[in-house]
């Protein structure tokens, strides 16, 4: 048999399998563009765990939004600046929730994690403004992280359509607070185990059925002279004040490059997160150095005055793409402690994990 007979005999057995044609008026490639119905589930457990850990964020800040209304009188919202249409926006906000929490739910199915019960760390109606637009940010900026590494492509629609509602929540706590709304050209991923390594400090109890979160929980980090936008009143700079505004040129800012800041943290080894069943740790080296993570960049300051479980860094400046761009650090933006200077980007900061001795912590810088 010749070489041609033979390749021909095999062409019965040849499976080929042809590309589903173009829909009208369609470019070539893209993913799930001519595909099957779509299905709304986990297709791995990377998906159930990391949709699992953004069902928790939607169910605390439900919670939060209805534990904040609750705590405080009338009187001191309106002291606060916040009054009745502000108040109704938040729990506007929370009936937001409600449906982030069953469109998870939805996905997940009957193993979808269930409401715990959490702790907050404000006793003020600004300390409940402040902790919901940090909490927002980590949220809003935790999903941002997976996103595109889901295997379920239509989940990550679903889920998207979500988190760009957050997005607007983060912005209206902000402008609450008196801040810029929105001081950035973009906004930050984090990963999962900096998500919930944030998450997990203000979960004290959850249903026994609720899924374990595998995801790493980092030890904490603490920053010691962390810059505030809690204070309502600059008496001898009024424009410099934090009342509540739909936008504010601040001239003067809460930080700025240059500006030292100094950290604590802890050792690996505590016990955290709901139920005390889980327990920090990592797999870094000795801290060296701190690393920003800020818009489309992850820049690391070197860590000096290091005494144990201590030390400090300085802010830096430049900006995303040189003269003329935006800064590179403002807002409410993400720093940890790290034991090397590790070159990642937004698509793989993931590899950023094994290196974290600390943190992340919330550095409000703007």
């Amino acid at each position: 048999m010749t070489l041609k007979q033979f390749l021909v005999a095999l062409l019965p057995l040849a499976v080929v399998q042809a590309a589903p044609p173009l829909l009208p008026f369609t470019p070539a490639g893209g993913l799930g563009t001519n595909s099957t119905p779509p299905v709304y589930k986990p297709m791995s457990d990377f998906d159930f765990q990391s949709m699992n850990l953004a069902l928790n964020q939607e169910w605390i800040e439900l919670d939060l939004f209805h534990h904040g209304l609750a705590q405080f009188s009338v009187d001191e919202f309106e002291a606060a600046g916040i009054n009745a249409a502000d108040r109704f926006l938040i729990e506007f906000m929370a009936d937001q929730e409600v449906g982030h929490a069953t469109m998870l739910t939805n996905i997940l199915g009957p193993t979808a994690a269930k409401p715990c019960n959490y702790t907050y760390p404000f006793t003020t109606v600004r300390g409940f403004v402040d902790f919901c637009q940090k909490l927002t940010r980590f949220g809003e900026s935790g999903v941002y992280g997976f996103l595109e590494h889901l295997d379920s492509r239509p989940s990550a629609e679903l889920l998207l359509q979500s988190i760009t509602t957050e997005a607007r929540q983060q912005m209206i706590f902000r402008q609450f607070e008196g801040l810029f709304p929105m001081p950035i050209w973009f906004t930050p991923g984090i990963t999962q185990s900096m998500a919930w390594t944030l998450l997990s400090p203000y979960i004290t109890s959850c249903p026994a059925e609720n899924p374990h979160i595998i995801f790493q929980n980092f030890p904490a980090l603490n920053i010691t002279n962390n810059p505030s936008a809690i204070p309502l009143i600059n008496s001898t700079s009024p424009e410099n004040s934090t009342l509540p505004a739909i936008t504010r040129n601040r001239t003067v800012p809460l930080s700025a490059p240059g500006y030292q800041v100094n950290l604590t943290w802890e050792l690996p080894g505590k016990v955290t997160g709901y139920n005390n069943s889980y327990t920090t740790n990592s797999s870094a080296g000795p801290a060296q150095f701190v690393a920003w993570i800020s818009q489309l960049n992850t820049t690391y300051t070197p860590l000096f005055n290091i005494n144990g479980t201590s030390g400090s860094t300085i802010q830096p400046g430049g900006t995303i793409f040189g003269n003329g761009s935006a800064a590179l650090v403002n807002g409410t933006v993400f720093i940890a402690v790290t034991d090397n200077n590790t070159f990642v980007t937004p698509f793989n900061l993931s590899m950023l994990n094994p290196h974290i001795v600390a943190g992340p912590a919330m550095y409000q810088s703007g």
